[in-house]
């Protein structure tokens, strides 16, 4: 198993912004030195507890401070956006990490979001895929390029200077472009299908049941079979809210009190959840009372606190569940307490996950 980092991140109100991002890039810093193989920091335009606006401009704030680590947009909400917009600044950015880059993208789960980029009423769903098309056939096109949808026209037909290199957007670093990976937020998702079969990658979402998460794997294996290659468990990626302590006590006090950011994050998506009628996602039985799903109620069952040899305790556990996954992706949260925040980071690098890889070892021999 490997250890990947993911951040929307969720910080108190009233905190600093300038000290919410500089921790925020701290901890991608921090990540690249312990051997995260993938780092991705989410993206909302109209959040204050989510203060980075932009994903592609926060990695780009990273390229030249980190070494190993792949960086990925997680996510550039698409519909949003104007592809060309899109395709120009994603492949600014793997040439800025000289390939280190991957690329996530969304529809955008923030009403608010929608809202204020007059999409609230719109298909989005349709939007995201237009754009994506559009981003991928600028990058395998020639300008003037002469796209149309029902959402956007990209071209350069009237003002091209091919003879000095005007009307055309720089192709990506990698060949023929990033990788592109997915978050998968729906039980059953067909939406994983449909990327698995287009060659996608997908990251199970942290705020998923295990049993949910569990259900992702069928349907992406039915993509790889739609799309002609092996499904492997390797490029599966499954997030989870993790606090390591040095002890039990100050685990649960930090993943748990009232002031905890833990207790924080999970008290904004359960709001946002309630409000957007996506409770099914933290129910064990749909038939449960949404009056059920208390903090408590998804605290209990989606957050992983203790001690390294609990913490490791409790992911092979929770793998039971799910099945084999290649990559656990260590949910980032506001730094309320900053040597706790990095710590936690510390020991699960370098203390938990070889107890897990030491575990999985001895159950495969």
């Amino acid at each position: 198993m490997k250890l990947s980092f993911f951040t929307m991140p969720i910080h108190p109100l009233g905190k600093p912004i300038s000290q919410s991002i500089r921790e925020d890039r701290e901890a991608f810093i921090l990540a690249d030195k312990l051997g995260f193989v993938e780092g991705y920091a989410g993206e909302h335009t109209t959040d204050h507890a989510e203060c980075i606006t932009s994903t592609v401009a926060f990695m780009a704030s990273l390229a030249y401070e980190t070494k190993n680590i792949r960086l990925g947009t997680g996510t550039v909400n698409l519909p949003n956006s104007h592809p060309a917009r899109v395709a120009a600044e994603v492949a600014m950015l793997d040439h800025m990490l000289e390939g280190r880059l991957n690329f996530g993208i969304s529809p955008g789960g923030l009403m608010s979001d929608a809202e204020i980029f007059g999409n609230l009423d719109r298909d989005r769903n349709a939007m995201f895929i237009e754009c994506i098309n559009m981003v991928l056939d600028i990058w395998s096109g020639e300008p003037p390029y002469n796209l149309k949808g029902e959402f956007w026209e990209v071209s350069t037909e009237n003002t091209m200077m091919p003879e000095i290199g005007q009307g055309a957007i720089i192709r990506p670093y990698q060949d023929p472009h990033p990788p592109i990976v997915g978050t998968v937020v729906a039980p059953f998702s067909k939406g994983v299908t449909a990327m698995a079969a287009r060659g996608w990658e997908p990251i199970s979402a942290n705020f998923l049941l295990p049993k949910w998460a569990a259900s992702h794997w069928p349907n992406y294996a039915e993509g790889c079979a739609q799309g002609g290659r092996e499904a492997d468990f390797s490029n599966w990626s499954v997030a989870k809210n993790i606090c390591v302590a040095k002890d039990m006590a100050t685990a649960k006090r930090y993943a748990r009190d009232p002031g905890s950011p833990y207790v924080l994050y999970y008290s904004q998506i359960l709001k946002k959840m309630r409000a957007g009628g996506r409770l099914n996602l933290f129910k064990e039985d749909q038939n449960m009372d949404d009056d059920a799903v208390t903090l408590d109620y998804v605290l209990d069952r989606l957050v992983i606190h203790g001690d390294p040899a609990s913490v490791a305790d409790q992911v092979l556990a929770f793998q039971e569940v799910t099945g084999p996954f290649g990559k656990l992706v260590y949910a980032g949260h506001d730094w309320t307490d900053y040597d706790l925040g990095r710590q936690s980071m510390i020991l699960m690098a370098e203390d938990v996950l070889p107890r897990i890889n030491t575990a999985l070892g001895a159950s495969e021999q």
